[in-house]
């Protein structure tokens, strides 16, 4: 069952200005350093934040607060499987807030979809709950 939808673009030129205006500042109060290290990486450094960025606009959309409640840009943190596929890891406020909109008896799954075309950035989270093996489900 789905939980939550949420939907982000960014655009990368204001994500470029972000960081050459506010360099280290912005970097670390919004992206972990997992994330950060990824970027930095990367031939397209703002475009791999500007992913990230929209990414954690659409899983607080879709954990249903925005970025109000409480809930912190490094509660979300974008990672990579080795196969590449992007992975929502939640901690803190918004790990709480997903469990509680978790029904008893399943288990969450955090979904998402990264994509860029310049200028623009876009990232697409699904929330859905799934049965825990041998769990009840009415």
């Amino acid at each position: 069952m789905i939980l939550g939808v949420g939907t982000d673009m960014a655009n990368i030129e204001r994500i470029t200005g972000t960081l050459n205006r506010f360099g280290d500042r912005f970097r670390n109060r919004v992206f972990t350093k997992v994330e950060q290290n990824k970027a930095e990486r990367r031939k397209d450094v703002a475009g791999t934040y500007a992913k990230r960025w929209a990414a954690k606009e659409a899983c607080s959309k879709a954990l249903g607060t925005g970025l109000a409640m409480g809930i912190s840009w490094k509660d979300m943190s974008v990672k990579n499987l080795h196969s590449g596929q992007p992975v929502m890891e939640l901690t803190g406020w918004a790990a709480k807030r997903l469990a509680e909109m978790t029904p008893a008896g399943h288990k969450a799954v955090v979904h998402v979809s990264l994509t860029d075309d310049h200028p623009w950035a876009q990232a697409f989270v699904v929330i859905d709950a799934v049965p825990l093996c041998g769990a009840q489900v009415d």
